[in-house]
Parts: C-alpha cells; sequence; structure tokens
C-alpha cells in the first residue's frame, strides 16, 4: 500500500482511474460527494464551490434535466387541439407539445451534463493534488492563493473560459442542433412544423436520389456551385497576377497611382456595388437603355443578363472578377515584392527570357506562397452568398418544379429552402453536405500541395 502510496503521490496530474484505485477515502468519496477531499485537506471554500455545483446539478436534473433527456427519444407526441369555448363563444387552444423545444432543451441538457462532469473531473484532480501534498507535508493552497494563482500560473484559464463558454453556447450548441434537424422530418411538408419526428437517414436518402425533385435540384446546384467557385476563384487570381506584375514591372511609372485606382473600389461597400450593378443590367436598366439608344441593340429589345441562365451564370462571374480582382491584387503584389531579386539576376546571367522567368521562378513561387489563399479564396466562392443573392438572386428559375434557380448554389439553395420554403431538415442536410465536400476537399488539396510537403522550401 506504502508502494502504490508512493507512486500515487508521484504522479502531478493522474488519471481518474488511478485517483479511485489508489486515492485516500476522501478523495474516493469525492466522486460522490464533490469536495469532500478538498474540505479534509483544509481547501473549506474550494470544496464547498464543488459541493454547490453538485448541488445545483441534482435539482436541476430532478426538477427538469430527466424530464428533458427522456423526451427527447420521441420529440413530443401531444398536438395543440382547438376547442369551442360555449361560454365565451371563442374557440380555445390547449397547450401541445413542440419539438423544437423538446429537442433545444434535450441538447442543452447534454451539454450542462458534459459541462458538470468537466468539473466533476476537475474536483477529482483538486482532490488528489490536496492530499498529495498534505501526505508530503507540503503547503496546501488556501482559497486566495488558488484565485491569485488565476492571474499568474493558470492565466490561461481565466483568459480561455469566457471565450469558451459563448463558443460553447454560440456556436456548438446550434451546430449540433442543426445537425440533429438533418434526421428529422422538421419540415412544412405535412405540417411538421411544431411536432416531428426522427427519421433516421431518409432526408440523406432523398436528397441524393436523382430521380426526385429535390435531388435533381441537389445535383444540379452542386454542379454549378463547384463550376462558379472554379471560375470565380482562378478568374480572379489571373487577372489579380496580371495587374499586379504589370504594376509592379520596374518600367512602371507611378506604382502607386495604379494600385489606389484599383484598390478603390475596395472603399464603397460590396453589396452597394452588386445592388447597383444588378439595377443596371435589369431589361430597362441603364445599360439596356444606353446599347438601345447607341443603335447596338433593337429597340424594344435587350439582353438577357438575368433572365437567361447562360448569360447569368457568365454575367455573375464576369461581375465577381471586377469586385474581387482588386483583393487579390493585394494579396499577389506583396508576394511579387518579396521574391528575391538575385533569383532573376541569375537567370538573366543564364540567358532567360522574360516569359522564362515567369515560368520558372515568378509562377512557382507565387503557388506555393499563396495555395492556401486559393484554398480559402475557393471555400469563400463556394459559400459567397453575397455576390449570387443581391445580384442575381439566384435567378432565372427555367424549372417551375424546382426549389432554386439555374444561379443559385448550394448556400443560396439552402436559404431559400429554409427561409421561404420551411424545409428546415433538408436545408440542414445541404449544410452538412456542403462542410463535408469543403472540408475534405480542403484537406486532400492542402496536404498534396507543395506548401504543406515542402514548407520552407522557398
Amino acid at each position: 500500500m506504502k508502494e502504490n502510496n508512493a507512486s500515487f503521490a508521484d504522479r502531478s496530474n493522474p488519471g481518474l482511474l488511478r485517483i479511485l484505485r489508489n486515492g485516500g477515502t476522501e478523495t474516493r468519496l469525492s466522486a460522490l460527494i464533490m469536495g469532500l477531499g478538498c474540505v479534509c485537506h483544509r481547501q473549506v471554500v474550494k470544496g464547498l464551490l464543488y459541493l454547490a455545483v453538485e448541488a445545483a446539478y441534482l435539482i436541476f436534473m430532478i426538477r427538469s434535466g430527466i424530464g428533458n433527456l427522456a423526451r427527447l427519444p420521441g420529440l413530443g407526441s401531444v398536438e395543440q387541439k382547438e376547442i369551442w369555448d360555449e361560454s365565451l363563444q371563442v374557440y380555445m387552444y390547449t397547450k401541445g407539445d413542440q419539438s423544437v423545444l423538446i429537442l433545444l432543451y434535450g441538447l442543452g441538457t447534454i451539454m450542462i451534463t458534459v459541462l458538470f462532469f468537466l468539473i466533476w473531473r476537475a474536483g477529482m484532480r483538486s482532490a488528489c493534488r490536496a492530499e498529495m501534498l498534505d501526505k508530503a507535508g507540503s503547503h496546501v493552497p488556501s482559497f486566495r492563493e488558488d484565485l491569485r494563482s488565476l492571474l499568474d500560473e493558470n492565466l490561461a484559464f481565466t483568459l480561455m473560459t469566457p471565450p469558451m463558454f459563448f463558443i460553447a453556447v454560440l456556436t456548438i450548441l446550434p451546430l449540433i442542433f442543426m445537425i440533429c434537424m438533418a434526421f428529422t422530418n422538421y419540415s412544412k411538408i405535412d405540417n411538421h412544423l411544431v411536432l416531428f419526428d426522427w427519421v433516421g437517414l431518409r432526408n440523406f436518402v432523398t436528397l441524393f436520389d436523382s430521380s426526385s425533385v429535390l435531388g435533381s435540384t441537389f445535383w444540379r446546384v452542386l454542379v454549378w456551385t463547384l463550376v462558379w467557385a472554379f471560375f470565380a476563384t482562378f478568374t480572379n487570381y489571373f487577372f489579380g497576377m496580371v495587374l499586379a506584375i504589370l504594376i509592379n514591372r520596374k518600367d512602371t511609372r507611378a506604382k502607386g497611382f495604379w494600385r489606389f485606382c484599383f484598390v478603390l473600389s475596395c472603399a464603397v461597400p460590396m453589396f452597394v456595388s452588386l445592388l447597383i450593378m444588378r439595377t443596371m443590367l435589369q431589361p430597362e436598366g441603364a445599360v439596356n437603355v444606353m446599347l438601345r439608344n447607341l443603335g447596338l441593340i433593337p429597340a424594344g429589345s435587350s439582353l438577357p443578363f438575368f433572365t437567361n441562365a447562360t448569360w447569368a451564370r457568365i454575367t455573375v462571374i464576369v461581375i465577381n472578377i471586377w469586385v474581387g480582382v482588386p483583393y487579390t491584387l493585394l494579396q499577389l503584389t506583396g508576394v511579387l515584392q518579396n521574391i528575391p531579386a538575385d533569383l532573376y539576376e541569375a537567370a538573366d546571367v543564364d540567358g532567360a527570357n522574360k516569359v522564362q522567368q515567369f515560368f520558372s521562378i515568378t509562377l512557382p513561387y507565387m503557388l506555393y506562397v499563396t495555395t492556401p489563399y486559393l484554398i480559402a479564396t475557393f471555400t469563400a466562392n463556394v459559400n459567397n452568398f453575397n455576390v449570387i443573392y443581391l445580384l442575381s438572386g439566384g435567378d432565372p428559375v427555367t424549372n417551375l418544379a424546382s426549389t432554386a434557380g439555374d444561379t443559385d448554389l448550394l448556400v443560396t439553395w439552402l436559404y431559400k429552402l429554409t427561409i421561404e420554403k420551411q424545409y428546415y431538415n433538408i436545408g440542414a442536410v445541404v449544410g452538412i453536405l456542403t462542410f463535408i465536400i469543403l472540408a475534405a476537399g480542403s484537406l486532400l488539396t492542402y496536404r498534396n500541395s507543395k506548401s504543406y510537403k515542402e514548407e520552407g522550401g522557398f
């Protein structure tokens, strides 16, 4: 037993099983009565705080937590009923179950339980440390000393606790709630907006079924989303690279002026620029009116910028070049200015011309440095809600049975499914699949790039 206690005391941060196996009686009982070990080793205030947390958790679970978890598998069954009140001559409504609240409260209870477990584990380790110090004859920190440590050696816990709390409440909980939506029939279909049930993978099967309306729409929107993201990313990169190289040439005068001219559009909020362009490209907008006045198109006609699918897709790509190139110009200007000049001097000595220098030095260096930026830009363009929704609104709609237009991306289609159509379950599936596609594609692309394999190569 002495050997066990010695090895136990040698561990500054033993595991829970080791604590329960080799700890003292008071430390083991701390698993049932939180804070008991701390109280027995002169950490009374800390022990009482742990005990208060345990009491609060037990009261919460008895009053509502157990009920929240019990209703979670069924998501409710009592419907709201309409009853005619003869005395008041009005319809009265009985209170029914609301599946959304049942799911939300159930997930909230699970998160509170996880938080309680973390506090319970911290209490066990605190009791362990107090026992180890007491048995070794060392000083056991008081509550005041523990508080002071939160501003010194344990400052990281003090600074990280508030952001982690808000991340859990405002990010993790809504994300888990959205994921759960994908496995229910929560939608306007068959009036499942108040009471809904778990349906397993049925929504995923529906979306992957190309013979169904939603399935065919998903595959069509997915293909266009990837095509859009490719062209939106690499057209911006190409034209931004050309401008950056031209302005950065030694023979170019007034470099700052030319950069200012192209970057000036960044001073105007993007949504303002997109709305102005949308107005100008309407059938009776400024562009069509000007073309008719110049005799370039027949009177009474107009170019179908947003009424023809092919025209609309080309239009949004071209306008995205106009709003996106200035940002790429700024990125690539910094890269060009950091290419070592001795590489070009050595190439001149070897007799390489400008084209050979570009493909042997400039382009490889730029791609090496900007590969993570390209991946991030591609991901951002897949989720580029503003350009599509503010410019074309997803139009034109050539298939009236479809819930998406010809320029809708997955993200704008998801918005329409949830906000306009109230197909929350399908929208959740679209969100999950978008994340999986982007996460897998980004990781695979980056891990196979030279930026990852040859880090520090240049």
